[in-house]
């Protein structure tokens, strides 16, 4: 099983963007792997298409995106067609075609109840050391809030580049929450904008400019 902190398995995959090499693909970038359980269905056309939508925000924050789904490459271009046309955007991100569910079993994607082999709706934020930082998985009836998952990313790289952590409902501009680890000692010059001590065990910070 893929465990937090693991290194996200390697893989070369066709897709509708060419061959890629999953490591080399990424170029030391973040990257967003998510799964979705089947071509021409309802739901999955939305989720596509919002990615798409969303694509911008996605490379504002170094992350590229990869779908996948055990249908052809031939399918999801035909696919693609339909998601340009219903949610009013292009495509602009490579898909797997993953017809043997080799990178499906690398990542756990496989539905385990299913009778073929159907992925679920998972997500996985892998960061730019290649280490998996977030998992999430969805019930193939109901779709994924991909503005979460970008207010993940940002709290996942703001505790990456800081020694903080995201409160309950946290969004990007509110104040952050120094970790444990950080001693009284170092709070001046680690957080030089201040903070604001509610307990020994919770002490807050405004977030950097």
């Amino acid at each position: 099983m893929l465990r937090l902190g693991d290194e996200a398995p390697n893989f070369t995959a066709k897709t509708t963007e060419g061959e890629v090499d999953f490591h080399k693909w990424m170029d030391g970038k973040w990257a967003m792997l998510f799964s979705y359980p089947e071509d021409f269905t309802p739901v999955c056309t939305t989720e596509l298409g919002a990615v798409a939508k969303l694509m911008p925000e996605f490379e504002k924050r170094n992350t590229k995106v990869i779908g996948l789904s055990v249908d052809s490459v031939k399918a999801h271009e035909e696919w693609n067609k339909d998601i340009d046309e219903t949610q009013c955007t292009t495509m602009n991100y490579p898909v797997i075609g993953d017809e043997d569910s080799k990178v499906s079993d690398l990542y756990d994607m496989i539905h385990p109840k299913s009778s073929g082999k159907q992925t679920v709706r998972s997500v996985h934020i892998i960061g730019a050391d290649k280490k998996v930082k977030l998992s999430m998985m969805y019930p193939s009836s109901t779709g994924r809030n991909f503005k979460e998952i970008l207010r993940t990313i940002d709290s996942l790289q703001m505790a990456e580049k800081y020694d903080i952590a995201t409160p309950v409902d946290w969004k990007d501009g509110d104040d952050l929450i120094v970790k444990l680890s950080v001693p009284d000692s170092d709070l001046e010059s680690k957080f030089p904008q201040g903070v604001t001590k509610i307990k020994s065990y919770l002490r807050t910070t405004p977030q950097p400019k």
